[in-house]
């Protein structure tokens, strides 16, 4: 379920605070060397550094 654009536009990354990007099924963060990638389970995103996905 795709997120609304003004929710993705004030998002960010709590780990390093640069802006996330949607992309599928979860929200990505677009700063250099963090990338990580945050789930969204029912439309809601989860933005807790524990549940986010690492760079592979």
């Amino acid at each position: 379920m795709p997120l609304e654009a003004g929710l993705v536009e004030i998002l960010a990354c709590p780990a390093c605070h640069s802006p996330l990007q949607e992309e599928g099924d979860e929200l990505v963060c677009g700063g250099s060397g963090c990338e990580l990638a945050y789930p969204v389970r029912d439309g809601i995103p989860v933005l807790l550094v524990d549940e986010a996905r690492r760079p592979a």
